[in-house]
């Protein structure tokens, strides 16, 4: 059948390296979960429903059905129902704030999940699937561009709603993935200058809890007039900026001292002495129409109003073991016994494994220490079990998935199933990156799965479709989709 169809036969053109690397990725997974779940020798238990094993194998069952679903459908519905998908997706999360326990059950702190008598299903994971699809969507018209301010609002609006609500349901962890989509922004042809507030706003956070306000605002001057100076030059101009700075600072403080009984601070000189410079480099910006200068400046007032305000979002927002968590990986507390005691005992359960692991239903450490060894903690089991070598082996899998989602994007000519590649792809690494990282105390501990690793029907089935879409839409006709503004 020509492939100038969009109908086309069920595995024509279907990406087989993906397939095949998606089901050693659910097979190591599935291993595992068995080995953690399953400590008694008897066949009959070993095939009792309420075994994790089994209950994975049955969602995997489910999620193989689905992946063969969706590679029936054609590829144009992706396309078309993709801002529907996004409303639904939306409703769903936003039911589980507003509805009763009784159906929207609160657990680990989170009230992010439905209840249908024994089965619970946390549709976040479900959500991402829909923003993925709906930014594709956007980000695909005509008229689209992501140098326009509007259209750059738009699919800011698309990203941040959600994330919104999921803050909302006390489930940051899962709602932090969708800030992955800023590497898809950027592919798209996003401004550096515009991702580098992102990054500085989060290094800003952390360096908010280990130095004082006045020790960042300082280096934060520093940064940005040596970055201008890199920019535009003139070093002796940038050097004579600093000066005049501190030497503004220092005779602000002695009057304060000498006059005024210290009521100001040296913080709150340095601030009058930058903001003064800062409005005094807008008027040279303006009179030599120096663009770059106002760029700088707008980043530096942001990024100062930011400091002082970090401690109020961390007291504000986040949940009380979410600030131990922080605290904790930043050295500033030690608690082993209680925010430490996850980590810890993962970190001795990774080493213990050595070279080769101690085998399969051998792990001691991660069958009676780790806790959440099915879920969050999974990866233990691989290092205690499988060893160094089996921890190189599933991150090759995830590694080498994550790049066939790429090569998969840049080989078609639709921006949809580009873009809605490198969602997938962006939302994978940052999986990967986070729930290893925090396994081996590299990351704050947040309750985010390892993909198709971790335990749980929510996020295999999801997972499963993620992938599954951008497999479709990668082995239909590369004109068979429309732009639709």
């Amino acid at each position: 059948m020509s492939r100038n169809s969009n109908k086309i036969p069920l595995f024509e053109g279907v990406d087989r390296v993906a397939v095949i690397l998606y089901l050693l990725l659910v097979l190591s997974g599935l291993t595992c979960i068995t080995s953690v779940s399953f400590e008694d020798a008897t066949i009959t238990d070993f095939f009792s429903f309420s075994r994790f094993h089994i209950k994975q194998a049955s969602w995997a069952c489910i999620a193989l059905v689905t992946a063969l679903c969706i590679l029936l459908l054609e590829s144009r519905y992706y396309h078309m129902y993709a801002y529907y998908a996004y409303a639904v997706g939306v409703l769903l999360i936003t039911g589980t704030i507003i509805l009763p326990e009784a159906l929207a059950p609160t657990l680990n702190g989170a009230k992010a999940w439905y209840s249908f008598g024994s089965f619970v299903v946390q549709p976040v994971e479900f959500t991402k699937i829909t923003v993925a699809l709906a930014v594709a969507r956007l980000m695909s018209n005509y008229n689209y561009s992501i140098k326009k301010l509007g259209d750059l609002i738009h699919v800011g609006f698309i990203i941040l709603l959600p994330l919104a609500i999921i803050i909302l349901q006390n489930d940051t962890g899962s709602g932090i993935v969708l800030c992955s989509f800023i590497f898809v922004l950027y592919r798209e042809g996003l401004n550096k200058w515009i991702c580098i507030p992102a990054i500085m706003v989060a290094a800003l956070f952390i360096c908010s809890f280990l130095f004082t306000p006045l020790f960042l605002l300082m280096i934060l001057v520093l940064i940005f007039t040596f970055s201008n100076a890199m920019m535009i030059g003139q070093w002796k101009a940038h050097i004579t900026f600093l000066a005049a700075i501190a030497l503004g600072s220092f005779t602000l403080f002695g009057i304060s001292t000498i006059f005024w009984g210290q009521a100001l601070s040296g913080y709150g000189c340095l601030v009058i002495s930058v903001l003064v410079a800062a409005a005094f480099a807008a008027i040279y910006a303006f009179r030599k129409h120096i663009t770059p200068i106002f760029l700088s400046i707008g980043l530096f007032i942001g990024s100062m109003l930011f400091v002082p305000t970090a401690d109020k979002i961390f007291e504000s927002v986040l949940q009380p073991h979410q600030k131990l968590r922080i605290l904790s990986f930043l050295g500033i507390m030690s608690d082993p016994r209680g925010a430490d005691y996850n980590v810890n005992q993962a970190k001795i359960a990774i080493g213990s494994g050595g070279l080769f692991g101690k085998g399969f239903m051998e792990g001691t450490q991660n069958r009676y220490f780790v806790p959440e060894k099915e879920t969050d903690f999974i990866f233990c089991t691989v290092g205690e079990e499988w060893g160094f070598l089996g921890t190189l082996w599933v991150l090759g899998l995830l590694c080498a998935l994550i790049l066939r989602l790429m090569k998969m994007g840049e080989r078609q000519e639709e921006p949809f199933g580009r873009i809605y590649s490198y969602c997938v792809a962006s939302i994978l690494l940052f999986h990967v990156l986070v729930n290893i990282g925090m396994t081996v105390g590299l990351m704050p501990v947040m309750g985010i799965p390892l993909p198709f690793l971790s335990y749980g029907g929510s996020s295999l089935v999801a997972f499963t479709i993620l992938v599954f879409i951008a497999i479709r839409l990668d082995a239909s006709p590369r004109n068979g989709l429309m732009h639709v503004r």
